[in-house]
C-alpha cells in the first residue's frame, strides 16, 4: 500500500508528527524500530508507551519494516530518530526511497560520525538533488497531540518542497512557516538542547530566575555566533528554530534536557536521572559536538563549553558557573 508520508521513529515527537498528519487526512505509516512496539501500537490504536491517550485515526498505520516504510512514502519521509541513529537510519532506507519522494527530519543534533549538520549526512547519503527540509521550533509533543496552538519552522531546500509540507502540517491548532535557511534552523534546535541542559542546572543549584534569565539570553548570542559563522542568517536564531526553541526547553519541565540538568544540579546520579526521563536526552550528545565544532571554527561559546566540561570532565557544576562569572568584563554585543 502506498503512503504519502512515512515516519521513521516511534518516539513521543515522531508519533506527535505522524498524528498531526494523519488528522489532517494525510495518509501516514509510522515505523518502530522494536517489532513488538509496532505489533502493540498496530493493534492498540495507539502508542500506549508515550502518548497513551492519543488514538490513532485511520488513515494512520504502524509498521516494524523499515524498508516498506521507505519503500511506500510518495511524498517524503520524516526521519524522528535521535540523532546518534541517523546516519544509520538514512543507509538503511536509502535503497528502498522512491525517487520522487523528499526527506525532512525532526532530530535536532549533529551528525554523531562527522560532527557536521545532519542535511550534509543527507546530501552525502542520497546525492545532491533530493528534496531535504527540517522540521525545528518550540513544540512539545504532547502540547500538539492535545491540539493545543503551536508554531514550527520549515527550514526546506526548495520553495516548493516547503510549500508541500506545509500543507500536510498546517491546520487550525498547528502553524507551519517556512524558510530557506536549513543552517540556522538545524543550529537552533542542537544548541537549544545543551543551553536547556545549563538552565536546568543553574535551577538545580538554586540560583534563581535572574541566573536564568540571564543564561538563555547569553546562550542565545552563542548560539547566533556559531551559526552565523557557519552561514545561518540572524533572523533563523530569533524566531521559532532559535530563540523560541531556546526558551521553551529551558524554562519548562517537559524538556528533558532541562529535567536532566536539574537534576545534575542537584546532584543526582546521573543513571538515575536517566532512567526516571526514560528517553533520549539529546543535549548530553549535542554538548560534546558543538563544543568541538566552536573549535573548529574558533568560536567562542562559554556556557556550552562549561556545560561540556561539566557532562565530560566532571567539573562540578558551581565551579562552571564560577568559572562563567570570573571572566573577563567586556562590552555584550562584542564578538
Amino acid at each position: 500500500m502506498r503512503h504519502c508520508i512515512s515516519v521513521l521513529g516511534a518516539g513521543s515527537w515522531g508519533t506527535a508528527l505522524a498524528l498531526l498528519i494523519a488528522r489532517n487526512g494525510v495518509p501516514t505509516l509510522l515505523w518502530s524500530h522494536r517489532r513488538e512496539h509496532a505489533e502493540a501500537m498496530a493493534a492498540e490504536r495507539r502508542n500506549a508507551h508515550y502518548l497513551p491517550h492519543a488514538t490513532f485515526p485511520d488513515t494512520l498505520s504502524v509498521t516494524p519494516d523499515l524498508a516498506e516504510a521507505a519503500a511506500t512514502a510518495s511524498g517524503a519521509v520524516l526521519v524522528a530518530v535521535p540523532s546518534h541513529a541517523f546516519r544509520a537510519t538514512l543507509e538503511l532506507c536509502a535503497p528502498h526511497l522512491q525517487p520522487e519522494a523528499g526527506l525532512m527530519w525532526a532530530t535536532k543534533g549533529l551528525d554523531r560520525t562527522r560532527g557536521c549538520l545532519l542535511h550534509e549526512t543527507a546530501r552525502e547519503i542520497l546525492g545532491p538533488d533530493r528534496a531535504l527540509a527540517v522540521l525545528s521550533g518550540p513544540t512539545f509533543a504532547a502540547e500538539v497531540v492535545a491540539e493545543l496552538p503551536s508554531a514550527i519552522t520549515v527550514g526546506a531546500s526548495s520553495e516548493a518542497f516547503g510549500a508541500k509540507i506545509v500543507s500536510w502540517l498546517h491546520n487550525a491548532y498547528f502553524r507551519a512557516y517556512t524558510t530557506d535557511d536549513l543552517i540556522g534552523a538545524q543550529l537552533g534546535g542542537a544548541c537549544k538542547n545543551v543551553l536547556a541542559i545549563a538552565a536546568g542546572i543553574s535551577d538545580g543549584l538554586g540560583f534563581g530566575a535572574n541566573a536564568r534569565a540571564a543564561l538563555i539570553t547569553r546562550g542565545l548570542a552563542e548560539m547566533m555566533r556559531l551559526s552565523l559563522a557557519l552561514g545561518a542568517r540572524t533572523e533563523t536564531l530569533m524566531g521559532l528554530a532559535g530563540v523560541g526553541d531556546l526558551v521553551l526547553t529551558a524554562t519548562d519541565n517537559q524538556s528533558r534536557n532541562r529535567r536532566f540538568g536539574l537534576g545534575v544540579g542537584k546532584g543526582r546520579p546521573r543513571e538515575e536521572i536517566h532512567a526516571e526521563i526514560g528517553q533520549e536526552i539529546e543535549g548530553i550528545l549535542a554538548a560534546r559536538l558543538i563544543h568541538e565544532l566552536a573549535g573548529r571554527k574558533g568560536v567562542d561559546m562559554p556556557i556550552t563549553a562549561q556545560t561540556y566540561r561539566v557532562l565530560y570532565e566532571g567539573l562540578p557544576p558551581e565551579e562552571a558557573v564560577r568559572n562563567l562569572l570570573l571572566r573577563d568584563p567586556k562590552p555584550e554585543w562584542d564578538r
